[in-house]
């Protein structure tokens, strides 16, 4: 071989290498993830704009003509780019829970599950478990009044004790110092239902401390003439005495009280003035689902438990006054017979009631006595009713559902968000884009105290959902329940791709949400709003000073941590607290909480959230800060 061919061989050799560094080089990921173009609907109700966001480590980073590249570069133009939607009222399976396709595809993120006072007691250990498969979706719980009321004091209809009244208060307190959401309440639902409204304040009023919430399924009993309007009003009543946000989930007017939406709302309204902040959230459905018999036997049949209830139906003087009691819960709540189905057999109620040549209250005896209640589809509402339910501005949307792979069930575990937004939004237009958005987003964050998701905006977790707002809708229905929604295009959780060209890509992503003590409940607030402290210790020096305008995207002034200084994102505001998220040069970003709690005389604490873990918290001495927007 001559030294020339030898030469040009190796000078060939050598300019390939080189192209290929400098090609790596090129191409080396500035970020994790680029939304480009979309259109940003950023939870907070302001209005809609047009920007690139970059995603590194699970959070936002940078919003605007972002340049550079990234592993995933997601074309979102003609897009909607929103955060990832919150379901408050969860009943996830957990073996669903690694996978939550049916979640995804509806552009929900985070799931907050023991909704109606269900679940376990221990809170870390439920998690825990689980978690430990993976997670598709952020998981977070409730800790449950019926399961603590049923776990000291059974299955009966009794008072209970003082000494269990403080055992059932520890554990309450127990679950929220494990990072438990609020607290959960099925009040319609025994055995929780024999417990008396002064029975519950006391319980749940350990958790007033805690600045959380209490959200409950309002009890409907024959004693109102099953008068959901007295449920509801429990509900406020149980909230404001024991010093809790009252939450009345799945809101509705049901039976006889259709068409008195109006008065509901304005009595949240009322109890909102009086000064005890009220919330709500609903599902876009004129049905709910339930236990067949849950909602329908009376609860002295089922005082004891099903072996009990048993009992009962064998004897044929307490058959006769059950069945009797039973039909007039299914005229008094539902409007007849006529509006229960049972998805299992796929049959309404009249049919099998035609089956079986037997009363509505006969039939729903002998289904139970049969095995297990089956569960069933139960219409109660009127669409007005519904339209101002959504449209009242304290309503999150949630869907009375979560991850799932059943295929019998409800339509709302399938398209619940796809259908308020295609149906609501773009059809009907009772809703603004950003109105819903916040709905599904920001508003159910603050609801339940959460303060990294929620929005779009630098330093927040990105969670982040991308749709396309003239296909999105829901397709499940109640005889085909499990069709899956369209228009949901790219998902992520904590900056992963989980939903891709509307595919799941299988990634766990999800992480197990805890409350902290620096969480409150609250309501949003857009309003002209500032943060201020310059104070040092002997471990950390802060110096913020900033304010942020209605309409504004993000806080504008001074935000440095111990010499670090960060670029401002959204500045959130209650009663002696705020919180701001941020990102310094690096791309770390920061949640910092200012919390001017006055039931102490502590001063302030200050807690430092760095890339999603605390990293330090600490005091500083009253009048050192302050908070202004409320």
């Amino acid at each position: 071989m001559g030294s020339d061919t030898f030469t040009h061989r190796f000078a060939a050799i050598l300019a390939i290498a080189v192209t290929a560094t400098l090609s790596g080089a090129a191409q080396t990921a500035t970020y994790d993830a680029i939304i480009r173009g979309g259109t940003i609907l950023d939870g907070s109700g302001n209005p809609r704009y047009d920007a690139d966001i970059a995603i590194k480590n699970g959070f936002i980073v940078a919003i605007g003509n972002v340049t550079g590249s990234a592993t995933d570069e997601i074309n979102a133009r003609g897009m909607f780019v929103a955060p990832g939607f919150i379901n408050i009222h969860s009943h996830a399976s957990p073996d669903a829970l690694p996978t939550a396709v049916n979640m995804l595809t509806q552009g929900v993120t985070t799931e907050i599950f023991n909704a109606d006072g269900s679940g376990a007691v221990d809170i870390a250990a439920q998690l825990q478990r689980v978690s430990t498969p993976g997670l598709a979706v952020n998981l977070g719980g409730y800790i449950g009044f019926n399961s603590v009321w049923q776990t000291v004091v059974g299955a009966a209809d009794r008072r209970p004790s003082a000494e269990e009244i403080e055992r059932m208060r520890g554990m309450i307190a127990a679950g929220l110092d494990q990072g438990a959401w609020g607290v959960s309440a099925g009040l319609d639902y025994k055995p929780g239902y024999f417990a008396q409204t002064e029975e519950v304040i006391r319980i749940v009023d350990v958790a007033k401390n805690a600045r959380t919430n209490f959200t409950n399924h309002d009890r409907v009993i024959p004693e109102t003439g099953f008068s959901s309007r007295a449920g509801i009003d429990e509900t406020l009543a149980i909230g404001e005495k024991s010093g809790l946000v009252p939450v009345v989930t799945h809101m509705k007017v049901t039976g006889r009280e259709k068409g008195t939406a109006a008065t509901v709302i304005a009595s949240l309204a009322e109890a909102t003035k009086r000064g005890r902040y009220t919330a709500a959230d609903a599902y876009p459905y004129l049905a709910g689902q339930t236990g067949v018999g849950a909602l329908i036997i009376p609860a002295w049949a089922v005082d004891g438990g099903r072996p009990e209830m048993l009992k009962r139906f064998a004897d044929p003087v307490l058959r006769a006054r059950i069945i009797t009691e039973a039909e007039e819960a299914i005229a008094g709540r539902f409007g007849g017979p006529q509006s229960i189905y049972l998805p299992r057999t796929q049959q309404e109620l009249t049919a099998v009631m035609k089956e079986m040549n037997a009363g509505a209250g006969e039939t729903i005896l002998r289904i139970l006595e049969q095995g297990p209640d089956p569960g069933a589809i139960i219409h109660f509402g009127a669409e007005e009713d519904l339209i101002k339910i959504l449209q009242h501005p304290a309503t999150s949307m949630a869907c009375d559902c979560g991850a799932t792979t059943a295929t019998r069930v409800h339509p709302r575990f399938y398209g619940s968000f796809p259908r308020v937004l295609g149906r609501y939004v773009r059809e009907q237009k009772i809703l603004s884009w950003e109105q819903a958005i916040r709905k599904s987003s920001w508003l159910p964050a603050s609801t339940i105290g959460m303060s990294d998701r929620g929005l779009i905006a630098v330093g927040m977790a990105a969670d982040v959902v991308v749709f396309d707002p003239n296909t999105i809708i829901d397709h499940a229905t109640y005889e085909d329940p499990a069709l899956p929604s369209e228009g949901v295009k790219h998902v992520f959780v904590n900056g992963k791709l989980a939903l891709e060209d509307g595919a799941a890509t299988g990634a766990r992503s999800g992480r197990a949400l805890f409350r902290s003590p620096h969480m409150p409940s609250r309501a949003t607030h857009i309003d002209l709003r500032s943060m201020k402290i310059d104070s040092t210790s002997r471990s950390h020096a802060i110096r913020i000073d900033l304010t942020q305008g209605a309409g504004v995207r993000d806080a504008k002034g001074t935000l440095i941590v111990d010499g670090v200084t960060y670029r401002p994102g959204f500045l959130q505001v209650t009663r002696d607290w705020a919180t701001v998220s941020g990102v310094d040069d690096a791309g770390h970003a920061i949640l910092l909480t200012l919390d001017l709690d006055k039931r102490t005389n502590l001063g302030t604490t200050i807690v430092a959230i760095i890339d999603g873990r605390e990293a330090w918290r600490t005091q500083h001495p009253p009048g050192s800060s302050s908070i202004r927007g409320l």
